[in-house]
């Protein structure tokens, strides 16, 4: 009995992040999307959180960024990776980072 019932809530979790995974395409939300969102966060243009850089701003700015498009948007490590030249690692602790930043802060992708 106690094996179904963790199976149906794994299930029920993956439906519910492929749900809204699909309603946050359907209002829009891309990688620009995101980046719009984390530059507003940040008064900042979107272009900087994809500058080479460590100051503390676009450290945290581009966290969040890819917080979001990893765990909203499902976009993988090695795309992100990719698109900002950091390598998989790297990103893997800048989400890690982002989680900590959007709850702190309470940040939410939709406003």
């Amino acid at each position: 009995m106690g094996k179904s019932d963790f199976v149906a809530d794994v299930l029920s979790q993956a439906d519910e992040k492929f749900e809204r995974k699909y309603e946050l395409k359907r209002l829009g939300y891309d990688l620009d999307g995101i980046a719009a969102r984390v530059a507003g966060i940040y008064e900042m243009e979107v272009d900087e959180i994809f500058l080479i850089g460590k100051q503390q701003k676009r450290v945290r700015a581009r966290s969040l960024f890819c917080f979001w498009a990893v765990r909203e948007l499902g976009i993988s490590l090695t795309e992100l990776a990719t698109r900002l030249g950091i390598s998989v690692p790297g990103i893997g602790y800048s989400v890690e980072r982002g989680e900590m930043i959007a709850r702190k802060n309470d940040f939410q992708l939709i406003e």
